[in-house]
């Protein structure tokens, strides 16, 4: 072959400015705050620091920590919107004084509240968890089989194991999706019985004012009791809410 008719590969473009695969280098304090404001923004969820510190893996985590308190601060300065910590995360919400402004937007949505008796139940369950259907019926004075079915079915309740007596009934507690709807970081975050009670338009039994009792309780065995489970949960369906 000539040297004329020889191929050579063309070069590379350049721009002028080095290709890079990813983010690199250390940020400052600044860049830091925007790329946590743009992920706790676009997730669907409440990030947690564990997944925080799992996206900036090149940041020191204590530096990721400063900017999300520097982000909360700067939070604190805007009049509609918070960096709320939720469920274990963090969630940019509306400020609680606004919601009402804010349901009007979904106003189309308000068939889909939980009614009163869903609240109530809802409610006892969060200050008593774990805590079986009869205990919940007991405190409330009426049947709750087909409200349980409705708070299962927004995920807002769960199985969380058997209690450890005669016929091993289920127990209940409330999911991290609760702890979302409701903005609450964790179940510490729960307001006073009365308060609550009061916000719910009902009085609270003085036995959902004492504190629970420490109960042994067995775990769901699987992987059989986990499709019983299942099935104690459509037993649920086709009541009516009491």
């Amino acid at each position: 072959m000539s040297e004329e008719n020889a191929t050579t590969d063309p070069a590379p473009a350049t721009t002028g400015e080095e290709v890079q695969d990813g983010p690199q280098g250390r940020l400052d304090g600044d860049q830091l705050k925007a790329i946590i404001e743009a992920l706790v923004f676009a997730s669907p969820e409440p990030l947690t620091p564990k997944m925080l510190f799992k996206l900036l893996n090149d940041e020191p985590k204590e530096d990721v920590l400063a900017a999300v308190g520097a982000l909360q601060q700067d939070y604190e300065q805007r009049r509609g919107l918070h960096l709320a910590e939720v469920a274990g995360g963090y969630q940019i919400t509306t400020r609680a004084e606004f919601h009402d402004w804010v349901r009007r937007l979904f106003h189309e949505r308000t068939t889909s509240k939980l009614s009163v008796q869903s609240l109530e139940t809802l409610a006892v369950i969060a200050y008593k968890q774990p805590i079986t259907a009869a205990e919940i019926g007991e405190i409330r004075g009426v049947n709750t089989s087909g409200v349980l079915s409705t708070l299962m079915e927004r995920h807002l309740i769960k199985i969380v194991g058997r209690k450890n007596v005669i016929g091993r009934p289920f127990l209940y507690g409330t999911t991290k999706e609760f702890l979302i709807r409701f903005g609450l970081k964790d179940l510490n975050d729960l307001p006073k019985v009365e308060d609550m009670a009061a916000a719910l338009g009902f009085d609270a039994p003085a036995i959902l004012r004492e504190r629970p009792v420490t109960e042994d309780m067995l775990p769901l065995e699987e992987p059989h009791e986990g499709h019983e489970g299942h099935e104690g949960h459509e037993d649920h369906k086709g009541q009516k809410e009491n």
